[in-house]
């Protein structure tokens, strides 16, 4: 089975890791490159697949190895792992790279419900540092005055805003993002159903009835695809059989025929997927367990496919699938909406200007507030003295209430204020859904 490499990928990461081994005076080479993207594009698969194609010995670690019980740990691990790689290449004179994948679910900081511990700093730390000094890179209690080969980093990850800011500054990581095209997504798709000889322009159809959907969906496709064969084989079998075949059988290689894949199955299967992927956005139980806060109950109407004359479903490019939500009013209210209250009637409550501080623009937070509230996004302060902004340390300030509108979201900045008039704070909006900031504004100076 041959894979699809992007060409564009195939050129960022083959450019990056050749500078890294060229001498080039005068030139500031950034050691990391970061490859950040949306979810399930095969950034990580595209990777090992430049290295094959390069010959290149890459050094792994993954996100959870930057955490331990035992501060320090994860740092020790990072400068080993770094200096194993320098090693490969003078030994087996061949390229290697250090690969952490996933960096930011291991090092990003993602909302004020998110437990940090000093791993969390000594990770950053010590990735400046080597990018700053790529060749003296030493183990905890020894210290060696020879140095070792330069070993570019290359970090893959979803959501690179919530990494500390000065370790993704230009000079020491370059970024890369990666959303592929509809001619890559051809090819990718392509290599995934090249066994099963799916002709070129069902493919472009397949990928155009499901535009919004990521690469590893199409390989979802094809894994259930092969679901009622497993189901034949475990009823020839027995249900009650199928651990003594496959595990204590000498012969442990099982053979199940090929599917025989048509588009309209692979249609049929994506609107399943499509129907648990709707599902699961809208029943948003974590936020409920960990909130408190009701939350809307769905209530989705589906169209019925139309069905052309060759049988297969017609659908647009956008989804038929729309979601009404109806909330639940609480005990005295009016029953209407409050995502967006009416500027200048509770929100220019005399009370509230009055304890509103002179040097902040009340309209401008409140438009930063209504534009948050109604692209749902989950409202939070964060608050710094100044020594902690210089090192961009911020912390959460816990809400009274969580708001749910926007006066209730301005009478727990103005307390905010109040309760830290020489700090500095930060607004900060954040999607549950796709777990990235929507905003990030500052609205106070001391």
């Amino acid at each position: 089975m041959s894979y699809y490499l992007a060409p564009q990928f195939l050129d960022k990461v083959a450019v990056h890791i050749t500078k890294n081994f060229i001498d080039l005076p005068g030139v500031q080479v950034p050691l990391i490159l970061g490859i950040h993207g949306h979810r399930g594009e095969g950034k990580s698969f595209q990777c090992e697949l430049v290295f094959r194609r390069m010959g290149i010995e890459p050094v792994r670690m993954s996100a959870g190895e930057l955490e331990s019980p035992d501060a320090g740990d994860p740092v020790r691990l990072i400068r080993m792992r770094y200096r194993e790689a320098a090693e490969l290449i003078a030994v087996r004179g061949r390229m290697c790279v250090l690969l952490i994948n996933d960096l930011d679910a291991g090092a990003g900081r993602f909302n004020q419900s998110t437990q940090y511990t000093v791993n969390t700093q000594l990770v950053n730390g010590t990735l400046m540092n080597i990018a700053d000094n790529p060749t003296d890179v030493q183990l905890p209690g020894s210290y060696e005055t020879e140095p070792i080969h330069r070993v570019p980093i290359v970090v893959t990850g979803n959501d690179f805003s919530t990494l500390y800011s000065p370790l993704v500054r230009e000079g020491r990581m370059e970024k890369f993002y990666w959303q592929p095209s509809r001619e890559d997504k051809i090819g990718i798709v392509s290599s995934i159903f090249e066994e099963d000889k799916l002709p070129q322009a069902e493919i472009e159809r397949l990928i155009d009835t499901f535009p919004n959907q990521a690469v590893d969906f199409f390989s979802s496709l094809r894994s259930r695809a092969y679901d009622e064969q497993v189901r034949q084989f475990i009823r020839q079998v027995g249900i009650d059989r199928v651990s003594v075949q496959l595990v204590n059988s000498p012969d442990k290689a099982q053979k199940i025929p090929n599917s025989n894949i048509t588009l309209p199955q692979l249609m049929e299967l994506g609107e399943q997927i499509e129907q648990e992927q709707t599902s699961l956005q809208s029943t948003q139980l974590a936020q409920r367990y960990t909130t408190g806060i009701p939350q809307p109950v769905p209530q989705v109407e589906r169209t019925a496919p139309e069905k052309g004359d060759n049988g297969l479903t017609n659908r647009n490019l956008q989804s038929q699938q729309t979601s009404s939500y109806n909330y639940a009013a609480p005990a005295g209210s009016s029953g209407t909406s409050q995502s967006a209250p009416a500027r200048g009637t509770q929100v220019g409550d005399s009370k509230l200007i009055e304890n509103w501080p002179d040097n902040v623009s009340l309209p401008e937070v409140e438009r930063l507030l209504e534009s948050a509230i109604k692209q749902g996004s989950r409202l939070s302060l964060e608050v710094a003295k100044p020594r902690e902004k210089a090192r961009n340390i911020w912390r959460a300030w816990p809400w009274s209430q969580q708001p749910e509108n926007a006066t209730q979201a301005l009478e727990g900045i103005a307390d905010c204020i109040n309760n830290n008039p020489g700090s500095y704070i930060k607004l900060v909006g954040y999607n549950l859904q796709t777990q990235t900031r929507t905003l990030e504004e500052l609205i106070f100076r001391p």
